[in-house]
């Protein structure tokens, strides 16, 4: 790898497989399948294919709090899908989810199966199903849809951005760092404003906007993601902390976050989720956005 002080693009990039990182070994430049693999089908009528990362998470919560409406036909299987060992190169995750990236939804609820890939994708589409957390007046559903798309558009700064170069790079390069905290600093003041004069991001509602920006921000407000907390000082964010620890005391966030899950505590992880009576409750308690 060339030093950061001297390195000059080459006219033509290649691939260079020997370029380091913690995904160095699953990252590439092409599409498709690597190897063939049918993905399993349960019972229910919604069949998740995913992992607790915080795009994977927006899914099972939304999940979780429509089954707490009592919306059975959200009842669904939750496989797991182990991005660092491959399985989203599968011939079957690629059926369902070209761009192989978690979550993936397949709706089995009607004639013919419905794909639903992209997790923002899969909010809207099981929001719209089921008449839930996105509300139907223009002015509302339109702020709702404005903060869920802008989370979408977030993300790369803080996933593929921060994470990446604070967190995961073989190198630290002080100019990415810099530019990638700088912008999410400001995500974070923008989203503290916004939760300084509304109780959720949408209005006077929880909606689906609030199930997508909460695993990311939430979770970055609370320390939890890159160990980069005190780094980027998210303790000055007192409106997001107030909204993240009311979200998270939740049933169905608590739930959610459960779900899929590979990391923390055992007693926090259900890899996968296949019956309601997966769950138990003394567990649920267990999870918190502190962990």
């Amino acid at each position: 790898m060339s030093d950061t002080t001297d390195y000059v693009p080459p006219k033509v990039w290649t691939w260079n497989k020997e370029s380091g990182g913690r995904f160095a070994n699953i990252n590439r430049p092409i599409a498709g399948p690597t190897h063939d693999k049918d993905l399993p089908v349960g019972k229910h009528p919604m069949q998740l294919y995913s992992l607790g990362t915080p795009n994977g998470v927006k899914v099972t919560i939304m999940l979780e709090e429509l089954l707490a409406l009592g919306h059975a036909g959200a009842e669904y299987d939750a496989w797991l899908i182990n991005i660092g060992q491959g399985d989203q190169f599968g011939s079957g995750f690629v059926s369902a989810n070209p761009n192989s990236k978690i979550p993936a939804l397949m709706d089995r609820s009607g004639p013919e199966p419905i794909r639903v890939f992209e997790s923002g994708a899969i909010l809207i589409h099981l929001a719209e199903k089921f008449g839930a957390f996105l509300p139907t007046d223009p002015a509302k559903r339109a702020e709702c849809l404005s903060w869920l798309f802008w989370q979408v558009g977030s993300a790369p700064y803080l996933g593929g951005g921060l994470g990446h170069f604070y967190a995961y790079a073989p190198i630290k390069i002080e100019y990415a760092i810099d530019r990638f905290a700088m912008e999410v600093k400001r995500q974070m003041d923008v989203l503290d404003r916004r939760l300084g004069e509304s109780e959720y991001l949408g209005g006077d509602e929880y909606t689906i906007a609030d199930m997508a920006v909460w695993p990311w921000y939430g979770g970055m407000a609370k320390g939890l993601l890159y160990e980069a907390g005190e780094f980027l000082q998210v303790q000055d964010y007192k409106n997001v902390i107030r909204w993240a620890d009311q979200l998270g005391e939740r049933p169905g966030v608590k739930r959610g976050r459960m779900v899929n899950r590979t990391f923390g505590d055992p007693a926090t992880q259900l890899r996968e989720r296949h019956e309601a009576s997966d769950f138990d409750t003394q567990t649920q308690d267990k999870i918190a956005p502190k962990d």
